[in-house]
């Protein structure tokens, strides 16, 4: 279970805070991903998908996203897990003052056998996320 984070640009005001509500968020754009035409809300890969607001822009990768996010001081919410190497330092991962966790999982199909490389992939994310201090539910603790 990951705790939410508010993921917005290093030179917002809200940057500085140790913590945001939803609330503080209202007046800002918020930045989510395009799931498609046969989209369905239950595989959506932000939490709180289904409020409104004031401003929404819908983009379709991350590059996109950081960098509206710095232009437009926008925001999205995900798991706190970023990582400096793919946005310059531009982003930072504030945590969100909500009581609604994130669980992060794999999905495939139960009649699939998930390759050594899709296994080997698997344990490099669990390891990375370890870092961030998750547990890792059904491993041994």
């Amino acid at each position: 279970m990951a705790q939410p984070h508010v993921f917005l640009s290093r030179y917002n005001p809200l940057a500085k805070r140790h913590s945001i509500k939803l609330d503080d968020l209202t007046d800002l754009p918020y930045l989510s991903f395009e799931q498609g035409d046969n989209n369905s809300f239950y595989f959506s890969e932000e939490i709180q998908s289904t409020l409104s607001h004031k401003k929404e822009i819908k983009v379709s990768d991350r590059a996109t996203i950081f960098n509206l996010m710095v232009g437009l001081n926008g925001y999205t919410i995900s798991s706190g897990i970023i990582s400096s190497k793919l946005n310059d330092d531009k982003i930072v991962a504030i945590p969100l003052k909500l009581d609604d966790p994130i669980t992060i999982g794999i999905v495939h199909h139960q009649h699939t056998v998930i390759s050594q490389l899709g296994q080997e992939y698997i344990q490099l994310l669990k390891n990375h996320i370890r870092d961030y201090g998750f547990k890792i539910i059904g491993e041994d603790e």
